[in-house]
């Protein structure tokens, strides 16, 4: 028998989750969220991909949610104790907040991914940190002196943006995020990628740049989420990737509150 830490980010869009053992990731998954699926119903997804992944129920011994979604998170903690009765459960919300090595500001108005990737930051990278998520939004936490999260900036997320384009328009097809040949788009496609990837480029570099202005402060940056990988490689100042580190503070996250318990 394992023993395992099943961590759990649902986000707007998708449900990424990992199984961890004392530090390293044995597997990870990320699918669709549907607001309207109920507790049996992710269960059978969720047992599907544990079965298929080679993890038994009974290797899972504690397990750490965050969301998003609050309408999910009454349905998960449901899934979470049909499958692994005997597993430790913890919900990253404002009640754990004093546990934690950041200082959480408006704590019940802040994403609990944003606490989670402030958490991983700062153990991963230290304070005078920013955290770019590539989520449903764009997001940019960042952590200043004595661990504080100083601030939040929030954009439409590059996808989020494409569909908005997409649902005003006729003739647009299917986009791929993918950075186009040019600038100077020649067809539709292209013109789209190069509007969306190039412009959010600038807008990401701006958001670091004038935040480093303001806390006349240089940052390490740091870049998660699904499209982490496309964009962070044209910006001027995203020099980490981290695809995992929601996850990643997840079980920081757990870690901390045990021992605190």
């Amino acid at each position: 028998m394992k023993d395992l830490l099943l961590a759990i980010d649902i986000g707007n869009s998708n449900i990424v989750f990992g199984a961890n053992e004392h530090g390293d990731w044995k597997n990870h998954w990320r699918i669709q969220t549907d607001h309207l699926k109920t507790a049996d119903e992710y269960e059978v997804i969720f047992r599907s991909l544990l079965d298929g992944g080679k993890i038994s129920n009974s290797d899972i011994t504690q397990t750490v949610l965050s969301s998003v979604v609050p309408s999910l998170v009454r349905p998960f903690s449901e899934m979470l104790t049909s499958l692994f009765p005997k597993a430790e459960q913890i919900i990253v919300n404002p009640d754990i907040y004093n546990y934690l090595p950041v200082k959480v500001m408006n704590p019940y108005e802040i994403g609990a991914d944003l606490v989670a990737n402030a958490v991983a930051a700062i153990q991963k990278y230290g304070e005078l940190t920013t955290v770019v998520d590539f989520g449903t939004a764009l997001t940019f936490t960042t952590i200043g002196r004595n661990a504080e999260i100083k601030g939040v900036a929030i954009a439409p997320g590059l996808k989020t943006a494409v569909n908005a384009l997409a649902g005003k328009t006729a003739q647009l097809p299917e986009i791929h995020l993918t950075p186009p040949p040019s600038v100077l788009g020649e067809n539709t496609i292209h013109a789209i990628q190069s509007g969306i990837v190039f412009g959010f480029t600038g807008l990401i570099d701006s958001i670091i740049e004038r935040t480093q202005e303001e806390l006349h402060e240089k940052l390490t940056v740091v870049a998660t989420g699904g499209l982490s990988s496309v964009i962070a490689p044209l910006t001027k100042n995203i020099k980490i990737i981290e695809p995992l580190l929601t996850l990643e503070g997840l079980y920081y996250i757990n870690s901390i509150v045990n021992r605190n318990l």
